[in-house]
């Protein structure tokens, strides 16, 4: 593939279609604070920012490592990796993460002086896990532990964090509604790692989709999509809020079936178009939750 210009690879390497992970918890995490009436516009910003900055770091940096790792072979199914492509070399990619680190330290600035302490630990391990999915001698990523990251910290550490430097308290409620957004960033995953099954046991990344198989990752991309539009409304209407409109996201269960079946139908290459559309679905999830919380 012919190198294309700067600023598409830099597009690209951010792996654009995959943020919908870090702002939906965002989306969700506003909505339960405007329902609470702590919504602050700034924080809410910041808290976007800051979130999306810290995903893009780690595509980056998983675009780094792998490559010093050897993880990304000729024959990779996956989006092209820029250090491998040579679009990047790789004193140029290590400027561009040291880049990105500031820029997802500038906001949480603002947030660390609104929110304190616990918002600065969130934002220094949240840096931290973001080299360390696939750099380091204990790469999550690499030990089947990426899975639990994702659904952590973009779940209901982001969406609980985004209510709290808005509200300035902490509640039950961002922390539940959270397991949703952290389940559909699993749900993404759960595509790449089942899509690079093959490659990934060639260069020893031993992803659960690895450890366990294709059965695996298929119950894992089926529970991650069925729990959010099921059981988490459940949990949240008749035990913690009393807000039975939110039972509505069961009219998600239909595209989310669709999804589910295309996993179970699509080979190789044809689950990226997957991934883009669980991205979505992700993002319609946050701005639907956030709309039936208010009423």
């Amino acid at each position: 593939m012919e190198k294309p210009p700067l600023w598409k690879i830099l597009y690209l390497t951010a792996r654009p279609k995959t943020l919908g992970a870090s702002i939906s918890p965002v989306i969700i995490g506003t909505g339960i604070a405007i329902k609470d009436g702590g919504f602050h516009l700034l924080s809410a910003v910041c808290a976007l920012v800051g979130g999306v900055m810290i995903q893009i770091l780690v595509n980056y940096a998983n675009d780094y490592f792998d490559y010093l790792k050897g993880a990304d072979s000729e024959g990779r199914l996956g989006p092209i990796r820029s250090t491998t492509a040579g679009w990047l070399t790789p004193n140029q990619m290590r400027f561009l993460i040291g880049i990105i680190t500031i820029l997802c330290i500038i906001p949480g600035f603002y947030l660390v002086w609104r929110g304190g302490i616990p918002i600065l630990i969130i934002g220094v391990v949240s840096i931290f896990l973001a080299y360390a999915y696939t750099a380091g001698p204990f790469p999550l990523a690499y030990f089947g532990l990426g899975d639990i990251f994702v659904l952590i910290f973009f779940g209901p550490i982001a969406v609980a964090g985004t209510y709290y430097v808005q509200a300035l308290k902490w509640d039950i409620s961002p922390i539940i509604a959270g397991l949703s957004p952290g389940l559909l960033s699993v749900a993404i995953l759960t595509v790449n790692n089942y899509r690079d099954i093959e490659s990934d046991c060639k260069t020893g990344k031993r992803t659960l989709a690895v450890r366990f198989g294709k059965n695996f990752a298929f119950a894992e991309y089926t529970i991650s999509i069925l729990v959010p539009i099921i059981l988490v409304p459940l949990v949240l209407s008749i035990f913690v809020k009393k807000n039975f409109y939110i039972l509505a996201l069961a009219v998600l269960l239909f595209p989310g079936a669709l999804l589910i079946k295309s996993m179970f139908r699509l080979k190789g290459s044809e689950l990226n178009q997957l991934l883009g559309y669980t991205t979505k679905f992700l993002l319609l999830y946050g701005v639907l939750f956030s709309v039936l919380w208010q009423m």
